[in-house]
C-alpha cells in the first residue's frame, strides 16, 4: 500500500513539471514579454519578403532587443512589405545606412529583424526609412530553386548526350 502511494507521488510531481514546462513553452512562443509599450521613435523598411515577421517580433543589433516591429503593411505601388520598427529611446544613435535583414532564430522558427549598423555621421530618427534590406529566406523558395536547377542541369546534360551519338 505504502509503495503504491509513492508511485503517485512520482507520477503526480512528472505530471506537475511537465505541464510547468509546457506553459514556460508557450509562454517563449507567445512572446509574453513584448507586451510592455516601447518608448522610442519609429523607423521603417520595405521588404520583398517578410516570411513569418510578425508584430512585436524582436528587432535587434549585435544580438540586443534594441526594439519591436511595430506594425505590418503592403506598399502597392512599390509591392512591398513595409515593416515599422518601434526603437528604444536609449538606442538613438544608429546611423542612417544601418541595414536590416529578416533572420530566423530557434528551433521554432521565430523571425527578428537584425540591424547593421553602417558608417554614415547622421543618425536615424522618427520617421526615417532604412533603404538597405534583405528580405527573409523562405525554406521553400531554396527548395523550389534547388530542384529547379537539378532538373535543368539533368536535362541539359540529358541533350548533350544525345547530340553527341
Amino acid at each position: 500500500m505504502m509503495h503504491s502511494r509513492t508511485i503517485q507521488l512520482w507520477v503526480g510531481i512528472f505530471v506537475a513539471l511537465g505541464m510547468a514546462s509546457l506553459f514556460m513553452l508557450s509562454m517563449k512562443v507567445s512572446n509574453i514579454n513584448a507586451f510592455r509599450a516601447v518608448e522610442g521613435f519609429t523607423v521603417t523598411a520595405k521588404f520583398e519578403n517578410i516570411g513569418g515577421l510578425k508584430v512585436r517580433s524582436p528587432v535587434k543589433m549585435a544580438g540586443v532587443v534594441v526594439g519591436r516591429v511595430d506594425d505590418i503593411g503592403f506598399d502597392n505601388d512599390s509591392y512591398e512589405a513595409v515593416v515599422s520598427m518601434k526603437i528604444e529611446d536609449k538606442y538613438q544613435h544608429m546611423p542612417l545606412d544601418t541595414t536590416a535583414s529578416i533572420f530566423t532564430a530557434g528551433l521554432l522558427g521565430e523571425q527578428y529583424i537584425g540591424l547593421e549598423p553602417g558608417g554614415e555621421e547622421q543618425y536615424l530618427k522618427e520617421g526615417s526609412e532604412i533603404k538597405l534590406t534583405q528580405s527573409a529566406m523562405v525554406l521553400e523558395n531554396l527548395i523550389g530553386t534547388f530542384l529547379f536547377d537539378k532538373a535543368d542541369k539533368a536535362e541539359k546534360s540529358g541533350t548533350a548526350d544525345k547530340g553527341s551519338k
